[in-house]
C-alpha cells in the first residue's frame, strides 16, 4: 500500500481529498458501460456456476452407469460442481496477473471467448450409453476449463468497472455487479422449469436427460458469446490502470508480501465464510432435498423466490455497507447465517414432507445470498491498483476451494450425526468465518481506489 493510502486509512473518519480521476460526461459514460458489462458478466458467471447444480440434477443419470445409488449421484453431481469451483482460482492465478500487466479489457476478452467455447462444447456431449465413463470425464474436464476462463472473466471485468466508480457509490455499484448472482439463480431456475415442462425428466433415456438439459447450456453459450462481443465493441480500458506505472514487478509476488499479504488473509477468511454459506444452502439444496423426497417443482419454487428476494435486498445491503461500513455489515450477515439461516435449514429438513419447508428454506437461503452484495466493494478496497485484478480475483476464488468439497464433509459428518442435518453445520461454520473475517477487517470505504 502507498504511503498516501496508509495515512488515509489511519484517519478514515477525516475528510478525504477529492478524487483526481477526471469526472466528465465522457468518463461517466465509460463507467456506465463498464458497470453494465460487469453486471452482465457476473450474471453469466453465476448462471454457469449453477448449470450442473440445477440443470443437470434431473439428468445426472445420463452421464452415469445404470444402477448408481442416490449417494453416487450426489457425489457425481458435487464433483461436476467442484470442477468448476476449482477452475476459478486457477483462472484468477492465470488471468489476474495478466489483467494487472496487459489490461483489464484484453484479459476479459480472452476469458469470455474461452468460456463461450467450453459451454458450447458441453451442450454437445454424448452420454454414458454412447461413450461410457468418458461422458462424465469429459463433462468434468470441460467444467474445469470453463471455470478457469470464467475465473479470469470477473478477475479483470469487475476491477475495470469499480475503477470507474466514485468512492461514495462503490457500495451500491458493487452490489449491482453481484446482483447477477440471485438474478442468474432465478433465471436458470425458470429456464429449467420450462425445459422440464417441455421435456419430462425420468431415467437416462427420458427426453430431459437426453436433450432437455442441453437447452440451458446453449443459452449459456449465447450469453458468453454476447459478453465477448460487448466488451469487444463497447467497453473501454480502465483509466486508473492506464495511468499506473507498468514496470511494477510480478503481481503475485507483490500480492503475497507485506501489507497485501495481511489483506489477503482477511479476504480469505471472509471469502471462505461466503462460499461455505453458499454451498451449505444453495449448493446443497436441490440434490439434498430431492433425496429427502421433495419434488422438483417445490425445490425450484424455493430457489426462485429466494433469488427474487435476494436480488431485491442487494442494493439495500450495498447501500448499508456504504453508510455503516463493510466490516459491520459482514459481521451482521455472519451472525444471521450462524443463528438464523442454520436454524431455518434444520427446520426445513425437519419439515421436508410439508409446505412449511418452503418458508424455512427461504429464510435459510437469503442471509447467505446477501453477503455477496458486500464482496466486490470490500475486496476492491483491500488491494492497490498494481495488484487489484490479481488480489480481487485470487481473494474471490481461492477461498472457494475448501468449501467446494462440502458434499464430502457432509458424508464424513454423517458417520457421527444425522446426514440429513449436515447442511446446518456447513451454514453455521460459514457464518463464523464471516464474523471473524469482518472483525479483523478495517474500513476503507472513504478512500479513492487509485490512492489505496
Amino acid at each position: 500500500m502507498s504511503e498516501t493510502g496508509s495515512t488515509a486509512l489511519a484517519n478514515v473518519d477525516r475528510p478525504v481529498a477529492a478524487s483526481t480521476v477526471e469526472d466528465t460526461p465522457e468518463f461517466r459514460a465509460k463507467g456506465r458501460r463498464a458497470l453494465g458489462a460487469a453486471m452482465f458478466g457476473f450474471f453469466v458467471d453465476m448462471y454457469d456456476v449453477y448449470l450442473p447444480v440445477i440443470v443437470l440434477a434431473p439428468a445426472i443419470a445420463y452421464f452415469t452407469a445404470t444402477g448408481a445409488t442416490t449417494v453416487d449421484m450426489a457425489v457425481y453431481g458435487a464433483l461436476i460442481f467442484v470442477a468448476s469451483i476449482i477452475g476459478r482460482p486457477l483462472g484468477s492465478l492465470i488471468f489476474g496477473p495478466l489483467g494487472d500487466k496487459v489490461g483489464r479489457r484484453k484479459t476479459t476478452l480472452i476469458a469470455a471467448g474461452g468460456s463461450a467455447v467450453c459451454t458450447g462444447l458441453m451442450a454437445m456431449l454424448p452420454g454414458y450409453a454412447v461413450i461410457g465413463i468418458w461422458a462424465l470425464v469429459l463433462l468434468i474436464a470441460l467444467r474445469l476449463l470453463d471455470g478457469i476462463f470464467l475465473g479470469g472473466e470477473y478477475t479483470a471485468a469487475n476491477p475495470l468497472a469499480m475503477e470507474y466508480t466514485p468512492r461514495h457509490k462503490r457500495g451500491v455499484a458493487g452490489s449491482m455487479i453481484n446482483m447477477g448472482y440471485p438474478l442468474a439463480l432465478g433465471f436458470i431456475t425458470v429456464v429449467t422449469l420450462l425445459t422440464l415442462a417441455a421435456f419430462p425428466a425420468g431415467g437416462p433415456d427420458s427426453a430431459y436427460a437426453v436433450w432437455g438439459w442441453r437447452i440451458p447450456f446453449v443459452v449459456g453459450f449465447i450469453f458468453c458469446s454476447s459478453l465477448f462481443f460487448y466488451y469487444l465493441t463497447s467497453v473501454p480500458e480502465s483509466e486508473i490502470w492506464t495511468k499506473m506505472p507498468k514496470n511494477t514487478g510480478n503481481p503475485l509476488r507483490t500480492l503475497f508480501s507485506g501489507s497485501n499479504a495481511k489483506s489477503f488473509g482477511i479476504a480469505f477468511l471472509v471469502g471462505t465464510g461466503a462460499w461455505l454459506t453458499l454451498n451449505g444452502t444453495i449448493g446443497v439444496f436441490a440434490g439434498h432435498f430431492r433425496a429427502l423426497g421433495v419434488t422438483d417443482t417445490r425445490i425450484n419454487t424455493v430457489i426462485l423466490i429466494s433469488a427474487v428476494v435476494g436480488a431485491a435486498l442487494f442494493p439495500v445491503v450495498g447501500a448499508a455497507g456504504q453508510r455503516y461500513g463493510r466490516r459491520q455489515m459482514i459481521m451482521a450477515i455472519g451472525l444471521a447465517c450462524t443463528v438464523v439461516a442454520a436454524t431455518a435449514m434444520g427446520l426445513a429438513v425437519a419439515n421436508s414432507d410439508n409446505v412449511a419447508m418452503i418458508l424455512f428454506s427461504i429464510v435459510a437461503i437469503v442471509p447467505g445470498l446477501t453477503i455477496w452484495a458486500m464482496i466486490t466493494a470490500f475486496l476492491m478496497e483491500l488491494f492497490p491498483t498494481n495488484v487489484r485484478a490479481s488480489g480481487y480475483g485470487v481473494a474471490y476464488s481461492l477461498p472457494s476451494l475448501i468449501p467446494a468439497f462440502y458434499a464430502y464433509y457432509m458424508v464424513g459428518m454423517g458417520t457421527f450425526m444425522d446426514y440429513d442435518y449436515t447442511p446446518v453445520v456447513i451454514t453455521a461454520v460459514g457464518g463464523v468465518f464471516l464474523l471473524v473475517g469482518g472483525f479483523a477487517a478495517r474500513d476503507r470505504r472513504h478512500l479513492d481506489l487509485e490512492h489505496i
